[in-house]
């Protein structure tokens, strides 16, 4: 099957679109990062303004950006007290910067989907290397390179702050609501298939479903930080995400038991999605949502995948819904 598309930003108009706050915001650091980078310095200026723009890239939210920010700097703390270890010492040195820069672009696509601080490390320690190959290196060029990447950071989240700011609490909202609206999704098709309707297929949606919690994963990073001072809200955002991902277990066994040519439809399956179904209109529209029967455990596997999903999504009105700060997703 091909690749799903990616899932589109949250969708608005005017300056209430994310995509055109973000280059509002964009245009405003990278403007302080020019005036200040050149007071910096009037040759590595251009430092400032590209660390500005890199950390706005794939982010949608002020938290994203700070965090991008921090994590920016960090890397290249540390990729420069490497640098003064590995790349300082090698001094240019042919065969062993190959090595170690080969080392660094392995290191760069390696990290890239997994830490952006250890990908800057790496990017940071390949331009000690090639500066060192050129003979340029010295500690004086790479403070200047701290500095001007702490200035391009500071752009970014000065822009984030207080030019047109998007919180994360209101990105991450529209992506969960999404992902719910999903789930009731691949349940209806995955149903529609037990019952042997022509052409349901519920695996797109679940491909799409899995894009949506990397995109929740991704918006509620902030707030899940280790350095993320709001105790509360960081322990209401990981059982969002705990139940969350109860969600998509429950949606993959019962897409799984669906795919079966010999699994047959229960007539009790109907009435389970109508209340999966009712329970995401509840979540994502802000009424009650209907508690979880208790009772023995479903046999049927379609059943007991649709019973454990419903009482997931029972369990997220609590933190979705505590009172203290901004709500995570609903009205």
């Amino acid at each position: 099957r091909p690749a799903p598309a990616a899932p589109a930003p949250p969708a608005g108009t005017g300056l209430a679109r994310i995509t055109t706050r973000q280059a509002v915001q964009a245009t405003a650091g990278a403007g302080f990062a020019l005036v200040v980078g050149q007071l910096v310095s009037g040759d590595r200026w251009y430092w400032a303004v590209g660390a500005t723009w890199w950390v706005f890239v794939n982010t949608t939210s002020r938290g994203e950006t700070l965090v991008r920010g921090f994590r920016r700097v960090l890397g290249t703390v540390v990729g420069i007290g490497l640098g003064f270890l590995i790349a300082v010492p090698v001094a240019g040195a042919p065969v062993p910067t190959a090595v170690l820069a080969a080392a660094c672009v392995f290191g760069i696509f390696y990290s890239a989907a997994v830490s952006y601080t250890w990908m800057m490390l790496c990017v940071t320690l390949l331009a000690e290397l090639l500066y060192g190959l050129l003979g340029f290196l010295s500690p004086g060029l790479l403070a200047l390179r701290l500095a001007e990447t702490g200035v391009g950071a500071l752009g970014a989240a000065l822009a984030v702050l207080f030019v047109l700011p998007v919180t994360t609490h209101a990105v991450t909202d529209v992506w969960i609501q999404r992902a719910l609206h999903c789930v009731h999704a691949c349940t209806a098709q995955a149903a529609a298939r037990l019952a042997g309707t022509e052409g349901a297929d519920p695996a797109p949606r679940v491909a799409e479903l899995e894009q949506l919690l990397g995109r929740v994963r991704l918006s509620v990073a902030p707030l899940v930080h280790p350095l993320s001072p709001m105790y509360g809200r960081r322990r209401r955002a990981r059982r969002v995400l705990d139940l969350l991902d109860d969600c998509a277990r429950e949606i993959r066994g019962l897409v799984a038991v669906a795919a079966d040519p010999e699994a047959s439809h229960d007539a009790r399956l109907a009435a389970a999605c109508w209340r999966v179904e009712a329970a995401v209109e509840a979540l994502t529209g802000g009424g009650t949502v209907p508690a979880r029967t208790g009772g023995p455990r479903a046999a049927e596997p379609a059943l007991a995948h649709l019973h454990d999903l419903e009482h997931a999504l029972a369990e997220l009105a609590t933190p979705l819904r505590s009172p203290s700060g901004s709500r995570l997703a609903g009205a």
